[in-house]
């Protein structure tokens, strides 16, 4: 696996490397001796599945507050979206910065979402499935959200959302 730093502190795009022969393809997508390596979490408690019928639909932006907060591990298995992290640790240089990434089926690659980020997605296309290994149990205590076009957070989506929930268009603005 390679692992790409985002410029959000502690948040990295991993490339598996497959290897390919006639059969098709073989590649890990998690090793507990190379994540910790680069520091990150090796211990998840739960494995959780999304799936998006319609092209542009909007998911997040979600996270866990203390002392729920989470590391989550995000990948595609169907499809094509478009993934945003958004740092909300108040003490980080990157505070309120947000980064973006395709992750599709076909490119297999996967967002690591350190604890106090905020997480989301756009779908690309019909039919998208990502599964996500997440670090903590939820707690509905314990959920937040930051709205997916807070103007002081600035995230340019890749297109306007035409499927988004009452609950995540109306998450308020940050101040």
């Amino acid at each position: 696996m390679k692992f790409h730093p985002t410029p959000l502190s502690g948040s990295f795009v991993i490339e598996p490397e497959a290897r390919k022969d006639d059969r098709g393809m073989f590649s890990r997508i998690f090793c507990r001796r190379e994540f910790s390596s680069y520091g990150l979490e090796v211990e998840f408690v739960q494995s959780n599945i999304s799936r998006s019928t319609k092209k542009g639909t909007l998911r997040g932006m979600h996270y866990q507050a203390q002392p729920a907060a989470e590391v989550k591990l995000v990948r595609c298995v169907a499809g094509a979206l478009y993934d945003v992290i958004v740092d909300l640790r108040q003490e980080s240089p990157t505070y309120l910065c947000w980064f973006g990434q395709n992750l599709t089926q076909e490119n297999m690659l996967q967002m690591y979402v350190p604890r106090g980020f905020a997480h989301g997605f756009l779908t690309l296309t019909d039919h998208t499935e990502i599964q996500y290994l997440v670090s903590n149990y939820y707690a509905p205590e314990f959920e937040g959200g930051v709205r997916y076009n807070d103007p002081k957070v600035g995230v340019a989506w890749p297109g306007v959302p035409s499927e988004i929930s009452e609950k995540d268009a109306s998450w308020p603005d940050l101040t």
